[in-house]
């Protein structure tokens, strides 16, 4: 049996309707997503709206400003400041209002992108006072686990579209922005070999954290023998690959009994536990109490 494929992903984008009220916070989030390309299939996806959707050939000109992410696969993009150049995974597209651009993933490799679409008034003053420049359209950030977090968390609140929605999001934007100000303002040099391998066995668990991860199989996917890369990211983490899953797995347990209405066995079974039973007396061993004390704040998280 073939090994499964923990870069395909699944496409999943959100296109928001802002308030006047959210507007005059001065950053104000329209769309954010991902889009898992697997080789030798169409690009971009339909379902887009018209301002959205562009044919590659002929590129597009956003009115928004765009931060685009790419965790795997490698692709091509070009601009006027920008003659056609190849990206891939660990490069992040600043894509401005106005300005002419196209990109598109390599047919025979595909890729994973994120991206969010913002404006406001307060984004527009940090390009006009010099604080991020628009010459900085492909940075390179390296494989970033806690960026895809914060992508996965952004298209998470705008499924919810719960209230304040926009506020929250808008702190996400600040966030990345924050990152590529001091990234393009720093030399900040390559992550050794074995930084950058434990770095991608990082994403990958948090971009599958409701799927079963063996990590011998992850260990082959990075093309390193699974005791030198238990070893590794173990000395790298402070945590086996598998106990490091576990505890990302139980944090967004956490999560999504705060935030959601979901049941105990509803969360077990998105998180890919077969037996509640076994999920609670996991879940009370991580995080000292079971999941319901958890949700209503009752009893004392042991030390």
């Amino acid at each position: 049996m073939s090994a499964p494929k923990y870069t395909d992903l699944a496409t999943d984008f959100t296109y928001l309707i802002p308030s006047e009220q959210d507007h005059e916070f001065g950053c104000v989030v329209n769309t954010v997503g991902l889009q898992s390309i697997r080789a030798n299939t169409p690009y971009p996806v339909q379902g887009h709206p018209s301002g959205y959707h562009f044919n590659v050939a002929q590129g597009r000109v956003l009115r928004e400003y765009q931060l685009l992410y790419i965790s795997g696969g490698q692709g091509y993009f070009s601009s006027p400041r920008t003659r056609q150049q190849p990206i891939g995974k660990g490069n992040l597209l600043l894509l401005v209002p106005g300005e002419w651009h196209t990109y598109h993933p390599d047919p025979h490799t595909g890729w994973n992108e994120y991206y969010i679409g913002f404006e406001g008034k307060t984004i527009d003053n940090i390009f006009e006072k010099g604080i991020l420049r628009k010459e900085s359209t492909v940075i390179e950030v390296g494989f970033n686990d806690d960026l895809v977090k914060h992508y996965q968390q952004a298209i998470q609140l705008a499924r919810a579209d719960k209230r304040s929605t926009q506020q929250y999001l808008a702190g996400i934007v600040t966030y990345l922005i924050g990152m590529v100000c001091y990234i393009s303002r720093n030399s900040i040099s390559e992550p050794g070999q074995i930084e950058q391998k434990i770095i991608q066995a990082k994403v990958i668990m948090q971009e599958n954290i409701f799927k079963e991860i063996d990590p011998e199989t992850i260990a082959r996917e990075l093309n390193l023998s699974y005791s030198w890369f238990r070893k590794e990211f173990k000395n790298y983490t402070g945590h086996s690959p598998a106990k490091y899953f576990q505890e990302l797995k139980i944090g967004k347990a956490k999560e999504l009994l705060l935030t959601t209405s979901r049941s105990v066995k509803e969360i077990a079974f998105m998180l890919g536990y077969g037996s509640t039973g076994y999920f609670s007396v996991l879940f009370k061993k991580c995080a000292g109490h079971t999941p319901l004390d958890y949700r209503f704040g009752r009893g004392e998280v042991k030390r």
